[in-house]
């Protein structure tokens, strides 16, 4: 079966990390949603007089948001037509929320859920401060609004969002990623996306 592979969880968890260790083993259309929509996001904020690194404002909200996620969800399809293993690499919050995305997503590339086996990895971390650190230590100049806004993105964190998607209770796996990733967690997680028994990580 194809894979499609949905790595969730709120800025700094360490998504795109986890992903690229897996994607060591098994070959995928990597997909992360800030590098597909990343520079036109932040020349359309530019040009409307905004802060390019700030993915809070309304006119983010209305206007490009979605753009992102559509756009990545294209590009998804695409690849899935073609046969490809994907992994998703975002929030993805709203989409997790909405139970006919998913559908809408497999029927668009002509496949079935016996045909892709659907897999969501919520990456979390034990403690707010420990994101920060990590947010604070990969240096990008995209995190820079959510550092000085930090008392209110703090208070809007879900570290683990609702999914509403119809896959089995199996097909979903919290992961605490507060420490180094180690062999056996990365076979373990390995084994999940495998569709092999997983055991606790």
């Amino acid at each position: 079966m194809q894979k499609l592979v949905f790595f969730v969880g709120v800025a700094g968890t360490g998504k795109t990390t986890v992903a690229r260790k897996l994607s060591e083993r098994i070959p995928a259309a990597f997909l992360d949603r800030d590098t597909v929509g990343g520079r036109f996001v932040e020349a359309m904020l530019e040009r409307n007089g905004l802060d390019k690194n700030d993915r809070d404002s309304d006119f983010y909200k209305q206007n490009l948001r979605d753009l992102e996620y559509d756009t990545t969800k294209d590009i998804c399809i695409e690849n899935l037509s073609a046969g490809q293993n994907v992994f998703m690499i975002s929030p993805f919050t709203a989409e997790l929320k909405n139970k006919a995305w998913i559908e809408e997503v497999l029927s668009a590339a002509g496949l079935t859920k016996e045909q892709v086996d659907v897999k969501v990895i919520v990456v979390t971390l034990d403690n707010i401060e420990l994101q920060k650190n990590r947010i604070i230590g990969r240096h990008t100049d995209r995190d820079q609004w959510k550092l000085d806004n930090w008392s209110h993105f703090e208070k809007r964190v879900a570290f683990v969002p609702d999914i509403n998607w119809d896959i089995p209770q199996s097909s979903i796996l919290i992961y605490d990623n507060s420490g180094e990733m180690t062999a056996e967690q990365v076979e373990n997680l390995y084994q999940f996306v495998a569709n092999k028994t997983a055991t606790t990580v």
